[in-house]
């Protein structure tokens, strides 16, 4: 694992302590942590990022007022597309949860991975933290990929996978997720863009760098 990676997992893990202890008494989760000087283009609008905050948190608040504390849901907003992990005590809860969520303003589809459950234990939540961490540093090795182009949920196990991404993209970074210990399987909730539409997205070179250097 290089340098950079570590100093990567090293920064999750602390994050992470911090959510585990506050986790009891929020048991709805929103999005997932961005590490500060990590950030870096991201291949969403600066409206649809802002939309997938709102999102998060409306939903967040309405699943709370609607099903209290007996579930634990997990709300991650990509591109206007949420996915919902984690756990609820019946299928109905499940079923209501995903209509609330499909209510919020701007949320465009759902993909419903809740698992009819007893919510898992902090050990099984800062596991799967681990594994995510562990995901992201993978990624960041990887010197053919953009790691701030992907989000990574870990739940029981799993990982989900989303972004905007190549066909390429994609199945590289499946690739590298499910070589990566302690994932038991990996769901990929991508949006698939062509080439053309990612050079499309790509920050241009400024004019002052794409001039060629005059030679004497």
């Amino acid at each position: 694992m290089t340098f950079a990676s570590k100093k990567l997992l090293g920064l999750i893990l602390v994050s992470a302590t911090l959510g585990a202890s506050l986790s009891a008494c929020f048991p709805v989760i929103v999005g997932g942590a961005v590490v500060g000087s990590l950030v870096a283009t991201d291949r969403r609008t600066a409206g649809a990022q802002l939309e997938d905050e709102g999102i998060e948190l409306r939903g967040a608040s309405r699943v709370r007022d609607n099903l209290s504390e007996r579930v634990h849901v997990n709300i991650n907003s990509y591109n206007r597309r949420v996915l919902l992990t984690g756990e609820v005590p019946s299928l109905q809860d499940s079923q209501l949860v995903e209509q609330i969520i499909s209510r919020v303003d701007n949320v465009q589809s759902v993909v419903n991975e809740l698992a009819v459950l007893g919510n898992a234990s902090l050990t099984q939540r800062s596991s799967d933290t681990l594994i995510t961490g562990r995901v992201k540093a993978a990624l960041l090795d990887a010197r053919d990929l953009y790691v701030n182009a992907f989000k990574v949920v870990t739940e029981r196990g799993t990982v989900y996978l989303l972004g905007r991404v190549t066909q390429r993209e994609a199945d590289r970074a499946t690739e590298i997720a499910r070589a990566t210990p302690g994932v038991q399987k990996v769901v990929r909730v991508f949006e698939i863009l062509s080439e053309d539409e990612l050079r499309a997205l790509l920050p241009k070179p400024a004019a002052s760098e794409a001039k060629a250097t005059p030679t004497r």
